[in-house]
C-alpha cells in the first residue's frame, strides 16, 4: 500500500525569540517492508543546518531558528511504500548492539507496576506471552487522549490507569526487558480508517525474538502493525524517538500545533 503523509507542526511564540535549536525524527526508515518513494521537509522560520543518522538508525535534521522569529512551521511530506508482514521485521540490523535494547531509562524504569504486570502473564512461548502483554496493558491501562503527560514513566501510567499509546508503549517495553527480551519504543504514522487528519503521531513496541527477529506490538490497538503502520524513528523510549525535541533562548511562551495527514495514494 502506498501511503501520503503531510505532518506540519507550527511554533507561535508571544515574544521575538533571539535563538533556538531543534531536532527532528520526522523521516521515515527505509526498511525491507518499507520504501520511501518521495519525501521531504520544508522550514519556515528556521533554517536547516544538517542532516544526519543517529546510532539507531534514525534521520535527525537540525533545524535553527531564524533570529527573533515568532513562529517556526516544519513541514514534512512524501510518499511511502508499506507491505504488510503482520509485524515481523526480522533480523537486527545496525551499530547499536541487541543488549543495548534490555536497558532501563528514566521512563521504563520497572517498580510495582511493572512487576504486578509480568505477574499476570500465562505460561507459554515468548510470542503467546508477547500478545498476552499487550492484551493485560490495554485492558489495565485505557486509552484516553489528553490524559497523560509527555514525560510520564511506564510506572505513572500503570499508577493512573490510563494514558495514551506512547505510554503503553513504554510499559510494554518495561515489562518486555524485566523478563529478558530486547524491547524498543517506535514513533510513526498510522493511516485510520475513519479520517485522514489527525492530531498526532503514532506510537507501539517491537521486542526481538528467537526466530523471528524484530516483531511490532500496538498496545493501543490490540494488533501487530500492517501496512497502514509507517516506522519513523526507534529507541530505548520517546524521549529518543520524538518527532520533535530542541532548545530555545527567552522566556517566550508558546503555543503549538500539529496538523497530519495521512491517506491512501
Amino acid at each position: 500500500m502506498k501511503l501520503h503523509i503531510r505532518h506540519e507542526t507550527r511554533y507561535d511564540f508571544d515574544a521575538p525569540v533571539p535563538f533556538g535549536l531543534q531536532q527532528l525524527r520526522k523521516t521515515p526508515k527505509s526498511f525491507r517492508n518499507q520504501t520511501i518513494e518521495s519525501w521531504s521537509t520544508e522550514v519556515i522560520g528556521g533554517v536547516k543546518e544538517l542532516s544526519f543518522e543517529d546510532y539507531h538508525r534514525n534521520t535527525v535534521e537540525l533545524i535553527s531558528f531564524e533570529a527573533n522569529t515568532k513562529s517556526i512551521s516544519l513541514i514534512s511530506e512524501g510518499v511511502v511504500e508499506v507491505e504488510d508482514t503482520h509485524g515481523v521485521l526480522g533480523r537486527h540490523e545496525g551499530s547499536a548492539p541487541l543488549w543495548l535494547f534490555n536497558r532501563s531509562t528514566p521512563q521504563t524504569t520497572p517498580g510495582k507496576g511493572v512487576a504486578d504486570v509480568i505477574g499476570a502473564l500465562p505460561e507459554g512461548e515468548p510470542l503467546q506471552q508477547m500478545h498476552a502483554l499487550s492484551e493485560i496493558i490495554r485492558s489495565r491501562v485505557t486509552y484516553e487522549v489528553g490524559s497523560s503527560h509527555p514525560g510520564w514513566s511506564a510506572e505513572e501510567a500503570l499508577s493512573a490507569g490510563c494514558g495514551v499509546c506512547q505510554d503503553h508503549a513504554h510499559i510494554f517495553t518495561t515489562c518486555a526487558r524485566q523478563i529478558g527480551l530486547p524491547a524498543r519504543y517506535v514513533s510513526g504514522y498510522l493511516m485510520m480508517n475513519e479520517t485522514e487528519l489527525q492530531d498526532a503521531t503514532h506510537a507501539w513496541a517491537e521486542v526481538h525474538l528467537d526466530g523471528l527477529g524484530w516483531v511490532g506490538f500496538d498496545v493501543s490497538n490490540g494488533i501487530s502493525p500492517d501496512h497502514r503502520y509507517v516506522r519513523v524513528a526507534t529507541g530505548l523510549d520517546y524521549a529518543q524517538a520524538a518527532p520533535v525535541i530542541g532548545n530555545r533562548i527567552g522566556t517566550a511562551g508558546e503555543q503549538l500545533t500539529v496538523q497530519l495527514q495521512v491517506a491512501q495514494q
